[in-house]
This record gives structure tokens, sequence and C-alpha cells, in this order.
């Protein structure tokens, strides 16, 4: 009996030995199955400090697999390593596009190198500023004014066009009648200010310039009024819901809730015209887009981008490009080839920084100061020309608002009208290079075609530079094209008008 007893209770001391040993070894299996913060938070509430411990003990007590083994390898070699396949910074391939430290490096460069030239230029020539002698090119003669008399006299022209367009919106002129007064009134706008600046003579030509610029800006403005509004005629006429061709009346998107839209013939008012004269674009538009209201401070910092710039611009003018001009003023023939490159070398440098600073001071701090006055909302003035890779690209690019002029007014006509890209981008040149030399020639009172053969001769660069160039090479040919193009224009003006009056005078 006794013997049974101690049998049985060896055989249930063996039971429960097995069963302990049982649950060890599942309890070891599911912990396999947990990880280390599970366990922890199985193991039961302790603090966190101890929750950290058990963390430990069970990374560093727990079997590993060979997937866990490759990994504990991979990352020991990852470590140790040192290198990986990868591209330098400079190679196009590599991706990497943050350069500013470069292009500081560039900017201090040319500060201290033209900082240089402008000490030579102090010490040879001494201070030849003087605001003085600016404002008598404007003022030579202060009885007369002719370039201020040519610029009030364009309102005349300006009411020509509205109420010509009044008398056609009522059918009191007919279509044809309409297109001949707007061709007379279009073209008295360019022949009539140039026959004033070269038959006064007190017209200096800077007065003249600006006249002349006055009116090409308000004839590429009234030629967009016209069409914009037979445009929409012919879609009242149609009663056709949409014309491509017209931009007058947009959606609403374009416009805040406040903003009050006119439709044709409400808008043939005087206060729409002039508010359409005064605005920063050369395409017309029944109801422009309109910022919510005037920002304070934005409009005082291109104020004084404005007033700083064009101090800068004259001062530069007058202390480095005039000293390097003068001494240009000698004949062409009496000049070698090496003596030429030189001048133009020392000209090219000073003008594309005055030419800079004109696009910043023109095309940002300008027409950025006047679309504020009238919270004009289109404030896309320009886009990236500095990364041109074709000269197509640049000149779409640098003067967007001549730009869309072209486009919607000129190119885009010739081709409805059958002419190939070809041919209606070798129009839009030569539409350029006619107002450029207009612009130059006229104030100048001499005509060379300088400046339209210089226009002109985008049309093979474009070509070239096209088909043949890429990427960098491309936008290095665009830089040379307008650090070389200009200065070389300049240089021959400067020779004909030294051939004109100062050999003249000389004899």
């Amino acid at each position: 009996m006794a013997h049974m007893d101690t049998t049985g209770a060896f055989s249930r001391k063996r039971r429960a030995t097995f069963a302990a040993g049982r649950g060890a070894s599942l309890k070891l299996m599911n912990e396999k199955c947990m990880s280390a913060s599970q366990f922890s938070v199985a193991a039961g509430r302790k603090t966190d400090s101890e929750a950290a411990k058990v963390d430990r003990l069970w990374e560093t007590a727990r079997p590993t697999t060979k997937c866990d083994k490759k990994k504990r390898n991979n990352d020991i070699n990852d470590r140790l390593s040192c290198h990986k396949t990868q591209e330098s910074l400079l190679s196009s391939s590599s991706g990497f596009s943050n350069y500013r430290g470069i292009l500081n490096w560039c900017v201090v460069m040319l500060i201290l190198s033209n900082a240089r030239l402008f000490l030579e230029n102090l010490l040879r020539y001494g201070v030849l500023v003087d605001p003085i002698q600016v404002i008598s090119l404007f003022l030579k003669d202060p009885y007369s004014w002719p370039a201020v008399c040519l610029v009030i006299v364009s309102n005349a022209f300006i009411l020509v066009a509205l109420y010509t367009e009044r008398q056609l919106s009522k059918g009191s002129f007919s279509e044809r009648a309409g297109f001949l007064v707007h061709s007379v009134n279009l073209t008295v706008m360019l022949t009539f200010p140039a026959a004033v600046v070269l038959v006064v003579p007190s017209t200096t030509p800077v007065g003249g310039a600006f006249a002349l610029g006055t009116y090409t800006i308000l004839f590429l403005k009234l030629y967009s009024y016209k069409d914009v509004n037979m445009w929409c005629r012919q879609l009242s006429t149609m009663k056709a819901k949409k014309l491509a061709r017209s931009l007058s009346c947009p959606s609403s998107k374009y416009f805040n809730v406040d903003d009050h839209k006119v439709c044709y013939p409400g808008n043939l008012t005087m206060r729409n015209l002039y508010y359409f004269a005064f605005a920063p674009t050369l395409c017309y538009e029944l109801n422009f887009p309109r910022s919510p209201k005037i920002r304070m401070s934005f409009l005082l910092r291109r104020l004084f981008e404005m007033v700083f710039l064009i101090q800068m611009l004259v001062g530069l003018t007058q202390q480095w490009m005039i000293p390097i001009i003068e001494s240009s003023m000698k004949p062409l023939e009496d000049m070698d080839l090496s003596r030429m490159t030189e001048r133009l070398l020392r000209l090219a440098v000073p003008n594309h920084l005055l030419w800079l600073m004109f696009f910043y001071w023109f095309f940002h701090s300008s027409l950025n100061f006047t679309a504020e006055l009238l919270r004009f909302g289109d404030r896309q003035f320009y886009k990236d020309w500095w990364n041109s890779e074709s000269v197509t690209y640049f000149w779409q690019n640098w003067n967007i608002p001549v730009h869309k002029w072209c486009l919607r007014h000129f190119y885009k006509p010739l081709l409805r009208r059958g002419f190939s890209q070809i041919v209606s981008q070798s129009a839009v040149f030569f539409l350029s290079a006619f107002f450029h030399e207009y612009l130059v020639s006229v104030p100048l009172k001499m005509f060379r075609l300088w400046a339209f053969m210089g226009m002109m001769a985008q049309l093979p660069l474009a070509w070239f530079v096209g088909h043949h160039l890429r990427g960098n090479y491309g936008n290095a040919a665009v830089w040379i094209s307008l650090i070389i193009g200009q200065p070389f224009a300049i240089l021959m003006y400067v020779h004909d008008y030294y051939v004109l009056h100062y050999r003249q005078e000389t004899h």
C-alpha cells in the first residue's frame, strides 16, 4: 500500500514535471513569435526601466534564424563599407541642381573685376556723373518740349479709336468703313511722330526715343483694341458659344466675386479704354483679372527699386559707357581688326550690365509698380529667359507682353490665312526688326539699318542653334549673342554718327 502510494506520488510528480516542461516549451515557442516589446508587455506590469532591461535580455537571449544572421551580416557590411554606386555632382546624370554657391562666386568675381575697371575709369576721367546734363537731354528747349507735346497729342488717336468703335457698335459705320478709319488712324500714329522728330530741331535723341516708344506701345494697344471689338461683333452676329480667337470674355474663375464684369458694347467707355492704355499689357480684354487690393509694402519696394536703379543706370552710363563710346569716335577704316575687337570687348561688359539692369528696372520694378497701382492681376511680364537653350525660346520669354501680342494678333492670324509656320515666324521677326529700327534710326536722324539687320540675323542664328546646339551649349550661344551682338550694333551706330556729325565739324 505504501509502495502504491509512493508509486502514485512518483507518477503524479512525473506528470507534473512533464506538464511543467510542456508548458515551458509552449511558452518558449510563443515567446519566439513575440517581439521584444510585446514580450515585455506580456511579462507583467513593470516599469519602463524594467521593460527596457527585458527587451535587451530578450534580444541577446533569443535564437537567431538564417534570415536574421544574413541581415545582421549586411548591417555590419554597411557599417564597414564607405563606397556605393553614385555619380559626381558636376555630372549631368547626378541630378544635382543646387549651384547657389557657384552662382554667388560668379557674382563676387563679376563685382571684383568690374570694380577694378571702374576704379581705372575714375582715375583716368574723374567723376563724370552730372544729373543736370541728363535733365537737359529731355528739356533742351523748355519753351517747346516737342517730346512731351507729342505724348499729349497721342490722346487724339485714342479718342478716334473709341469714337470709331462706338459707331461700329451702333451700325453707323460699316465694317469696311471702320477698318478704313482704324487703318488711317494707326498709320498716322507711326508717321506723324516720326515726322515731328525728324523736322523739329529741338527734339533730342533721348526725347525722340521716349515719344516714339510711347506711340509704338499705343499703336500695338489700339490694334489689339480694334481686333477684340471686331471679334465681339462677330461673336454676337454669329451667335456662337465660343470663339477661339478671342479671350475677351473669359470664364468667371479669373475674377473675384466683387469685380464688375462688362460685355460688349458696354466696354466702349473712356474709362475702360484709358485703363487699358495705362495697364501693363498690349493685349486688350473686356475684363482684366484684378488683384484684391493694393499692397503698400509691395508698391513701396518697387518704387524704391525704380528710383535706385534709374540713378544707377544714369550714373554708370555717364561714368562708364560715354567715355568708351567717345574713345570709339573714329572711322572704322582707320582701325585694324585687333583695335576694332578690343573696343568691342571693352563696350560689351558695361553694355550688357546696363541691359540687365534695364530689364529688371522695366519688366520687374516698373511694370509691377504700374500693375499694383491699377490692381492688374496678370504679373507674368517675363519667364526664365536666362535658361534659354535656343534663340527662339529667348525671344518668346524675355518680353511676354510683346510675345502675347505677336502670337495673338499677328502669328496666329497668318496661320489661319494659310501661311506656313516658317513664313509666319519670319514675318514676326520682320515686324520686330522694323520697330527696332524705327525706335533707333528716327531719334538719331540717320538710317543705317543696323538694328534691322541685327534682328533679322536672329533667324539664321535661331536655326543654327536649334539644329546644332543643345543644352548648356545652346544656352551659352544665346548668352554670347546677347553680350556681343548689342555692343556690335551700338559700335556701328557710333561710327555712323561720327561720320555724319563729328567729322563734318572737324572739316
